[in-house]
Parts: structure tokens; C-alpha cells; sequence
């Protein structure tokens, strides 16, 4: 397991913090009130954990083929359905969302080997990443990702507790199946939009994992773009 960049400003917050709790509480507190000083030091060292661990990035054993399409996110699949893609393809899309709660790995993965070739970010709201309207009013970031086959959008959703949606891809960028893009902190959602008639892999309620848990597999885009537009507006 490594811990990834984005981590490292916070686990040195986090640190200092309980350094500087720990000194204090020891410099005033020993003699008197030995138990205070270590009811404090029970209880900063679960939130310090759980800082390092949200940056975690474990070891796998990624699944690679261009025939599948791979979760780009760990966490829950919470909606599954077909629906109306309006800000790019403008036309019916099977839309997959994977909530990532603050206890999942946050790393997001490119689903599929392609260009990108749209990429847009929206700042907005910080609606509970699950609620329907997130996935058009939050704060966000739309990439599409295509190769000779298909393309496919990804979404990037920043949830109550998010509040930096990191991207590291351009537009024109060939991305390789499970190469690292961007990473969202402290919860959120990733959604998924596939050509209509896709037949997923997952059901509601999956737990799924990125890199690793295929969405779909054959999938064959029969529709037209109807987009020429493809413009990069960034932060």
C-alpha cells in the first residue's frame, strides 16, 4: 500500500496537530489530570488514522481488456438506469454511479483505453453526493473518453464533505484502461454514461472496486455524435 500525493499535506496536518495536542496536554495536564491527557490522545489518533487511510492506494492486480469496461471508482453502484445525456452526447445513455463513501479508496481510474475527448469543469453546490440533482449541480468535472469502438462519459461528483474535485488528464490526452485521472476528497460520486443498450454487469447495491469490477462488457456504440463542440474550460 502507498498513500497518494494529495494525502500529503493533510497527514502533516493531522500529525503536527497531535504533536502539538500531545505537547501540551503533557506540558499542563500530566500531574493533575493523567487521565485527560490520555482520553485526548485515544481519540485524535482514530481521526489521524482514518486521514492516512482515506489516502491510501492499495496494491491489485488490475483487469485490462478493451472488450470491458471497468468501475473507475470504488464504492456502492447506486443507480443503474437509461437516461438522458444533456450536456455532451444529447441523446439516451445507460447511466451507472458509484457513491464512494469517506471509507473507500478515492483514486479515479479511466474505464477504458482512449483520447480524451471532452473535458469540462463545473464549479457548483455541495449536495449529499447521492441525491438525483448532484449529478447536475454540484461542483463536478465531465470527461469523455473514446476510442475506435465507443466513447463513454465520466463524471466526477463532489459530495457534502468534497470540496476538490483533482483531474490530472487534458483534453487530447491518450489514456491507457486503469490509468489514474483525477482523485475527489472526502466523499463523493462517480458517474458512469455508456451507449443505450449496454447491458451491465452490476447490479444496485454492488460494491464495487476500481480497476478491478467490470460495468459492461461488448459494449458497441450504434448511435451518431451529435457533439462537434469540444470545448476544455478549466478552473
Amino acid at each position: 500500500m502507498t498513500i497518494h500525493r494529495e494525502g500529503y499535506r493533510y497527514i502533516t496536518y493531522a500529525t503536527l496537530f497531535w504533536i502539538l495536542v500531545g505537547y501540551l496536554s503533557f506540558r499542563f495536564l500530566w500531574d493533575d489530570y493523567l487521565w485527560l491527557v490520555i482520553v485526548l490522545n485515544i481519540l485524535i489518533f482514530p481521526l489521524w488514522f482514518w486521514i492516512v487511510w482515506f489516502f491510501r492506494i492499495p496494491e491489485r492486480n488490475l483487469i485490462s481488456s478493451k472488450k470491458y469496461v471497468i468501475a473507475p471508482a470504488d464504492g456502492k453502484v447506486v443507480v443503474i438506469e437509461e437516461t438522458t445525456e444533456t450536456e455532451y452526447f444529447k441523446d439516451k445513455r445507460l447511466q451507472i454511479s458509484i457513491f464512494m463513501s469517506p471509507l473507500n479508496v478515492h483514486v479515479n481510474r479511466s474505464p477504458i483505453p482512449g483520447e480524451v475527448k471532452f473535458l469540462r469543469y463545473h464549479p457548483g453546490k455541495y449536495l449529499v453526493a447521492w441525491h438525483p440533482k448532484s449529478s447536475t449541480e454540484n461542483e463536478r468535472t465531465t470527461l469523455v473518453i473514446g476510442n475506435d469502438r465507443y466513447d463513454i462519459l465520466v463524471r466526477q461528483i463532489a459530495g457534502a464533505l468534497a470540496r476538490r474535485i483533482c483531474c490530472y488528464t487534458r483534453y487530447g490526452d491518450v489514456l491507457i484502461q486503469n490509468q489514474e485521472f483525477g482523485f475527489i476528497r472526502f466523499g463523493s460520486r462517480v458517474d458512469v454514461f455508456l451507449p443505450a443498450g449496454t447491458v451491465p454487469e452490476v447490479k444496485i447495491g454492488d460494491v464495487v472496486q476500481g480497476g478491478i469490477t467490470v460495468l459492461a462488457k461488448d459494449v458497441v456504440d450504434n448511435f451518431p455524435k451529435q457533439v462537434d463542440d469540444k470545448k476544455v474550460i478549466g478552473r
